[in-house]
């Protein structure tokens, strides 16, 4: 009983260009554009699900899928630096900053310590691993790389080390809580 999970990282918004922790803003046009040529891309699958975020259940709606929007796929929750841009934060809060990207337990920002976010992708996906079949899951990159240090059980540290462009595909395939992983494929024609 295999398990199939297609993580899709959304398309750009404006946040990704300004480096600033998301307040869920829409997609920009070039992110649209980019969704809609995607559109038919991915396989059918049995559950689709998407990020409760704008951009993630836009990016879903352009590629054509009827996705639910689920909670516990939701990006980091970054408390009170959410909507602000990492040169802010770094200027106001910089041993803030620091720790944060090296301790994966820092939540001082009022929201969510990565490691967190790990446990909470963690438990999805075990609960995905049950049913066999394919998944498709439109999410933030925080998530991809969240699903991504779990798979591969390494260090909550290992995080920071994973880059997910935009509008790619990062695949989970597996059973009995072991999991392979493909990286970063392109979506699109091109």
């Amino acid at each position: 009983m295999t398990t199939r999970v297609m993580l899709v990282s959304p398309a750009a918004g404006d946040a990704q260009r300004e480096v600033r922790f998301d307040d869920d803003g829409p997609l920009n046009e070039a992110g649209l554009r980019r969704a809609r040529a995607a559109a038919g891309a991915l396989p059918t699958a049995d559950r689709v699900f998407t990020s409760p975020s704008l951009r993630c259940r836009h990016t879903a709606e352009e590629l054509g899928l009827s996705a639910r929007s689920a909670p516990e796929l939701a990006g980091c929750a970054m408390g009170a630096w959410r909507g602000r841009t990492l040169a802010e934060v770094a200027d106001a809060e910089p041993l803030g900053v620091s720790a944060w990207l090296s301790d994966p337990d820092f939540a001082a920002h009022g929201g969510e310590s990565l490691r967190q976010l790990c446990d909470r992708i963690a438990d999805w996906l075990t609960r995905m691993s049950l049913d066999a079949g394919r998944v498709v899951a439109v999410v933030e990159p925080d998530v991809v790389r969240a699903a991504a240090v779990c798979a591969l059980r390494v260090p909550a540290d290992a995080f920071w080390r994973l880059d997910v462009p935009p509008l790619t595909v990062t695949e989970l395939s597996g059973r009995g809580g072991r999991w392979n992983l493909g990286l970063g494929r392109a979506l699109g024609h091109g």
